[in-house]
C-alpha cells in the first residue's frame, strides 16, 4: 500500500468508524486477537508496521490518527490482571520506516488499561468478566475524570480513597480478610430493618397485582418491625411473621404469600443467604415475594467491599445485586422462572398454570364495553342476560365455550347458544369494535408468547384451560400461534423498521432518536414497538412510579421516566429516569429529585392518547403556549431556570394549565 495523504485520510476513517476496538480522538486501539476482525484495508495497513518479530508478542495494536504511525503495546498480564500495565512501546512509523521503543518495565509509575472488554471482540473468552468489572466501576464511580487514572500509582489513589483494591477481577476490602478476621466483624443484621408508616414497595406491589384474594394467607419471613404483618392484617387478611431478632418466637408459618424482603442482601453467609431463600420458598403455597438492594452508587453512605457485598458505617452487612444477577440467582437457587415486577422485586410462582396467567396479564390490554349505540326494546329486555356475555368477550376477544360463563344455563334457555345470543347484541353495538378487541387481545397474546421466549417458552399443557381457548379461537392452534409470535420477534432487532414505526406513530411524541410516550398510551403503539419494550420490561422491570416511557431507536435502550404531579402541573420536572440498554441489558439510573436545576417536560398531549382524561386541558395550554412563541427554542428551555426564564421574559405566569399575563 503506497501512503499518500488520500490513502491516510481513508485509513483514518475507517479508525474512527470501525466496529471493533477502542475509539479515542486521535486513535483506535485494538487487541491482537482482534485484527482479523478489522476492515481489511486497516489489516493490510497494519500489515506494513510488522518490520520486527517482537510485534508478534504485542498485546495492542494502537492506529495513530494523526500521524502515519502504529504502535505495538505490551501488557504482559491483560488476561488475569484487571488493570494491567504497559512493559514497552514500540512505535513504528510508516512513513520515514523508523521503529522506536518504549520500555516501562522498571517504571514504578506505567500506564494501566481500563475497559479492556472494549480492545477485544464478544468472543473473546473473558469478555463477559471484563464487561462485568467495567460495570460495577463505573456504578462506583471509580471511572470518573478518566484522565487522572491512566497511570498506577493514581489508579492505587483513587482505590486507596474508596478503600477497595482487587481478587483477580472482583472488587474488596482494601485488604483480603482473613477467617479470623471474617469473625471479628460483628455484622449486626437487625439494625438493616427498617421502620414504616407504610406497605413495603414488594407487598403493595403483590397487593396491587391482585395477587391477594379475601382467603389469602400471607407470612413474613425475616418480618424486621413486623410494619407489613400489621398493615396486611388491617386489610383484613390472615397475617403473621417472624424475625430472627425482633419475633423469634413466632412459628414460621405456611403461607399462600410469603414475603422474603430485603432480606437475602442482609446475610453475610453465602450458605445462609441460599437457606433463607429455600426455607422461604417451603413455606410458599402460591406465590413467594423476592426483594433485594440492587447495585446503585452508594459511595457518599460511606461504603467498602465485603465478600461479595458491602458493611455500611451502621456495621450491617449489604448485598448489592445486580437486577439480572438477582433473578439467576433466585432461579438457580430455587429451580424456577422468577419474574421481575420492579427494581428488585420479583415474584415466583408456586403453579406454573397460574405463573403464566399472571404473565399475561403483565401485557394484556384494557378496554371498556362497547358502547351501546341504538336502542332496541328486545335488546333493553334482555340486558341483564347479555352483560356478561359482553363482558367476558371484552376481556377474551371471544365468545365463551361451556362451563366459562356464570349464567351459561339461563342464556342459552332463552337464546340457545352464545352466538345466538350475540347476534342481539350486535343489533345495538358497532361489529367493529368487538372485532378491535380481538384483534388487540391476539396481540397481547402474541406479545406474551414472544417474550415467553426468553425463559423457557411453556408447553401447552401448562396454561390454564381459558388461555388455551384463546389461543385456539384467536390463532387456530399454539402451534401456529407461536410460529406468529416468532416470526414478530426476528423483527424487534431491526432498528431500522424500529426507526420507522417510532417516526410514523400516531402516538406519542417524536424526539431526534426516540418517541416519548405516557404509559398509559403503551398499548396503543404497534406490536412490535410493544415487544420493543417488554424486552427491557420483562427482563428487567420498570422504573417504580414511572409514568413516560422514551424508546429509543438509534441505539437499543428503554427509558422509563418519573414525573410526580403528571397530570396536575403543567410542566412537571424530573424525579428520576432508568434507562436499559438491550443489548446487554445494562441499567443506568439518575435521580434528580434534589436538583435546583431538573429538566421539565413540555407538550404533555403529545406524550398521551386522544381519550386520556386530561388531554383537551393538555392540548389547549400547548396551542396556548406555540401561540405565544414559548416552545420555539427547546433546547433553552429544557430544564426549569430556562423554562422559568422564558415565561419572565414574555411576561406570562401558569395558572393550572392556563397561561395569563403577569401584571406585576
Amino acid at each position: 500500500m503506497f501512503l499518500t495523504t488520500d490513502t491516510f485520510n481513508t485509513i483514518v476513517e475507517h479508525c474512527q468508524n470501525s466496529q471493533i476496538g477502542k475509539i479515542l480522538p486521535n486513535a483506535l486501539y485494538i487487541h491482537s486477537s482482534a485484527i482479523a476482525a478489522l476492515d481489511p484495508i486497516l489489516q493490510q495497513y497494519e500489515q506494513q508496521a510488522r518490520m520486527t518479530d517482537e510485534i508478534e508478542q504485542a498485546t495492542l495494536v494502537k492506529f495513530s490518527t494523526e500521524k502515519p504511525k502504529i504502535s505495538y503495546l505490551f501488557y504482559p498480564d491483560f488476561d488475569n490482571d484487571p488493570h494491567p500495565a504497559l512493559t514497552l512501546s514500540i512505535v513504528v512509523d510508516l512513513q520515514t520506516k523508523q521503529t522506536n521503543y518504549w520500555d516501562y518495565s522498571d517504571s514504578n509509575n506505567p500506564p494501566i488499561l481500563h475497559r479492556k472488554e472494549t480492545f477485544v471482540t464478544p468472543d473473546y473468552p473473558q469478555y463477559e468478566e471484563f464487561a462485568h468489572l467495567t460495570y460495577i466501576e463505573e456504578a462506583l464511580g471509580l471511572l470518573n475524570l478518566s484522565r487522572s487514572i491512566g497511570t498506577r500509582l493514581e489508579w492505587e489513589k483513587r482505590l486507596n480513597r474508596y478503600h477497595l483494591t482487587f481478587e483477580n477481577h472482583s472488587l474488596v476490602c482494601l485488604r483480603p480478610l482473613s477467617s479470623t478476621e471474617r469473625l471479628q466483624i460483628q455484622i449486626e443484621r437487625h439494625k438493616a430493618a427498617i421502620k414504616r408508616k407504610s406497605l413495603s414497595r414488594p407487598v403493595r406491589l403483590a397487593l396491587e397485582a391482585g395477587l391477594f384474594t379475601p382467603e389469602t394467607t400471607f407470612f413474613d419471613y425475616g418480618c424486621g418491625y413486623g410494619g407489613d404483618v400489621k398493615r396486611i392484617a388491617q386489610a383484613g387478611y390472615d397475617s403473621s411473621g417472624w424475625d430472627p431478632y425482633y419475633f423469634q418466637d413466632h412459628p414460621k408459618k405456611s403461607a399462600n404469600i410469603v414475603n422474603l424482603g430485603y432480606i437475602i442482601n442482609v446475610i453475610e453467609d453465602l450458605k445462609e443467604r441460599q437457606e433463607a431463600l429455600i426455607n422461604a420458598w417451603e413455606l410458599t403455597s402460591q406465590v413467594l415475594i423476592v426483594a433485594a438492594q440492587v447495585l446503585i452508587d452508594d459511595r457518599d453512605r460511606g461504603i467498602v467491599a465485603y465478600g461479595d457485598g458491602i458493611i455500611t458505617r451502621r456495621n450491617t452487612f449489604q448485598k448489592y445485586y445486580e437486577q439480572e444477577e438477582l433473578k439467576l440467582y433466585i432461579d438457580q437457587v430455587l429451580k424456577v422462572d422468577s419474574i421481575p415486577i420492579g427494581l428488585g422485586i420479583y415474584f415466583v410462582f408456586r403453579d406454573e398454570n397460574q405463573a403464566q396467567t399472571f404473565r399475561i396479564s403483565q401485557v394484556r390490554s384494557h378496554f371498556s364495553t362497547p358502547r351501546i349505540q341504538s336502542q332496541l326494546k328486545r335488546f333493553e329486555d334482555y340486558e341483564p342476560l347479555l352483560t356478561p356475555l359482553m363482558e367476558f368477550f371484552t376481556e377474551r376477544g371471544r365468545l365463551p365455550v361451556t362451563g366459562e360463563l356464570s349464567n351459561e344455563l339461563e342464556l342459552k334457555q332463552e337464546f340457545r347458544t352464545f352466538r345466538q345470543a350475540f347476534k342481539v347484541v350486535l343489533q345495538v353495538t358497532n361489529q367493529e369494535d368487538w372485532d378491535n378487541i380481538a384483534e388487540k387481545r391476539r396481540q397481547d397474546l402474541l406479545l406474551y408468547l414472544a417474550l415467553s421466549q426468553f425463559s423457557d417458552r411453556p408447553s401447552i399443557k401448562e396454561l390454564s384451560d381459558t388461555v388455551k381457548q384463546d389461543i385456539k379461537t384467536l390463532f387456530g392452534s399454539y402451534q401456529k400461534a407461536c410460529m406468529v409470535a416468532d416470526i414478530m420477534l426476528c423483527q424487534v432487532g431491526d432498528l431500522e423498521k424500529i426507526a420507522n414505526l417510532c417516526q410514523n406513530s400516531p402516538v406519542g411524541k417524536k424526539l431526534k432518536s426516540a418517541l416519548a410516550i405516557h404509559i398509559s398510551a403503551l398499548e396503543s403503539l404497534e406490536p412490535l414497538l410493544r415487544l420493543y419494550e417488554g424486552c427491557a420490561s420483562r427482563t428487567i422491570g420498570r422504573l417504580e412510579e414511572a409514568n413516560v416511557i422514551k424508546i429509543s431507536w438509534q441505539t437499543p435502550k428503554i427509558s422509563y421516566l418519573f414525573y410526580p404531579d403528571f397530570d396536575e402541573n403543567p410542566h412537571p420536572t424530573l424525579h428520576s429516569i432508568m434507562e436499559i440498554q438491550l443489548g446487554d441489558l445494562r441499567v443506568k439510573y439518575g435521580d434528580f429529585s434534589r436538583h435546583k436545576n431538573p429538566p421539565v417536560l413540555h407538550q404533555k398531549d403529545a406524550l398521551v392518547t386522544s381519550n386520556y382524561p386530561f388531554y383537551e386541558q393538555f392540548s389547549q395550554l400547548t396551542k396556548q403556549e406555540q401561540e405565544l412563541g414559548l416552545l420555539d427554542n427547546l433546547k433553552e428551555i429544557y430544564r426549569l431556570e430556562g423554562w422559568l426564564n422564558c415565561l419572565e421574559k414574555r411576561s406570562v405566569i401558569l395558572q393550572g394549565h392556563e397561561l395569563v399575563m403577569n401584571n406585576e
